[in-house]
């Protein structure tokens, strides 16, 4: 039995990684709603597991000097930090794009 969903390990749901669906283009964007004027640099449209995306995170985070967070598969860095992001995303080979504010 699988001791986060109660289920057979061989039909345990919480162990599959799940890819959310998209059209395969990764979206920066600059928010800071609901965030007291605190500006933060949003990541959308990443189709990784949970794994790949931590770490694709840590390193985000690493390289632009800042906390954030990962909320329900959207990657968040604190402060504005878009060129940054989007030259390393590039780099690593994924389709992105500038949107928003």
């Amino acid at each position: 039995m699988c001791p986060r969903c109660g289920k057979p390990v061989d039909s345990c749901v919480c162990r599959k990684a799940v890819v959310p669906a998209g059209d395969g283009i990764v979206r920066i964007f600059r928010d800071s709603k609901a965030r007291k004027g605190k500006t933060v640099t949003l990541i959308k449209g990443l189709r990784l597991n949970e794994k790949a995306l931590h770490d694709l995170h840590s390193d985000l985070k690493r390289m632009c000097g800042s906390g954030g967070a990962i909320k329900d598969g959207v990657l968040e860095i604190q402060g504005d930090h878009r060129d940054t992001v989007f030259a390393e995303l590039k780099k690593r080979g994924f389709t992105v794009k500038l949107a928003g504010g």
